[in-house]
């Protein structure tokens, strides 16, 4: 399986109000299409088929501080058992665990950075944590500036 296309069809952040207290972060996830395409503008084998998934992503700030809303597509390439498969199930709205858990870590990855910077832009606290130094975290090494992934010479 290869992905070979991700788009955002739609980017939306509103903040309602200042935030005054410490909100509660929701973020969700949903695959709201799955669709076999057919296309001779791509070179694909007979032994493969391209599959095209819609998703939203949205993070909340409750109660009612801010909303981020996301939505676009993935393309993905998979031999052709496993698109049949793939489609099938979608007919019943279920996705096979290894094919779901690719493409929620495609979203996740380009939706959640996406979300970092329009948090940023806004002055919203971020949805996920980012790593922080504190004082006396390390030891000798971090004060001394030899952390690991610093090569030594």
């Amino acid at each position: 399986m290869r992905v070979i296309g991700f788009n955002f069809s739609k980017i939306s952040v509103e903040k309602l109000k200042d935030i005054n207290q410490t909100p509660k972060i929701t973020t969700s996830i949903d695959i709201t299409e799955i669709n076999e395409i057919k296309t001779a503008l791509l070179n694909i084998k007979d032994e493969a088929a391209m599959i095209q998934a819609r998703f939203t992503y949205g993070v909340r700030y409750e109660p009612d501080f801010a909303s981020i809303d996301l939505a676009g597509s993935v393309l993905l390439t998979l031999d052709s058992k496993e698109a049949k498969e793939v489609i099938k199930r979608w007919k019943k709205k279920e996705i096979p665990e290894g094919f779901r858990t690719i493409l929620f870590n495609v979203v996740l990855r380009k939706a959640a950075l996406k979300s970092l910077h329009l948090e940023e832009e806004m002055n919203l606290p971020l949805h996920i944590p980012l790593p922080t130094l504190r004082p006396g975290q390390g030891g000798q090494d971090a004060r001394e500036g030899k952390g690991k992934g610093r090569k030594e010479k």
